[in-house]
């Protein structure tokens, strides 16, 4: 359909393009999985590299609620190496984005002072995992392929070709 009208020109121009960027959705997902899995393995390496540091930390530092130090250390340091592979692989994506946003969040609130700079990241490394959390891992997840066999197989089921993460085709219209 071609208008002389500008206001419907520009509309539809803004529509082709929020069609167009959804086709860089999954490489988005994927930057958030491997930035997110980065930040929060090398942090349970840190942890693994002195533990009479990290254990002590947990004790007069870290005051983790409902945990006893020692099992809070090992919790968090075993979430922080096993949940970033489950995210960069994008398998159990959304388990992986939750538990990481729990981690995440408890880190903040077991600080007594956290500077201005440390809880912007978290509130950034937050945001992150919520949206993966809400959309899922993407397109390029191991999710993908590895749901709907799984669910198939609970459910006694056929598996579907695939999971269908599709965009709307007009962003824009409700």
């Amino acid at each position: 359909m071609t208008t002389h009208n500008p206001l419907a020109r520009l509309w539809s121009l803004t529509e082709r393009s929020a069609a167009a960027l959804t086709w860089l959705q999954p490489a988005a997902q994927l930057a958030a999985r491997w930035y997110l899995a980065s930040v929060f393995f090398r942090s349970g390496l840190t942890k693994l590299r002195d533990w009479d540091t990290t254990l002590a930390l947990f004790a007069d530092e870290y005051h983790v609620p409902l945990l006893n130090p020692t099992v809070a250390a090992f919790m968090g340091t075993g979430a922080e190496l096993v949940l970033p592979v489950l995210l960069v692989f994008g398998l159990f994506g959304r388990v992986a984005a939750l538990g990481l946003s729990v981690l995440n969040v408890v880190a903040v609130l077991s600080l007594m002072d956290v500077p201005d700079a440390a809880l912007m990241g978290h509130v950034f490394w937050g945001c992150l995992l919520i949206a993966l959390l809400l959309w899922g891992p993407g397109r390029w997840s191991m999710d993908r392929f590895m749901i709907p066999r799984l669910r198939a197989r609970v459910f006694g089921q056929q598996p579907q070709a695939e999971a269908r993460y599709t965009a709307p085709s007009h962003p824009l219209r409700h």
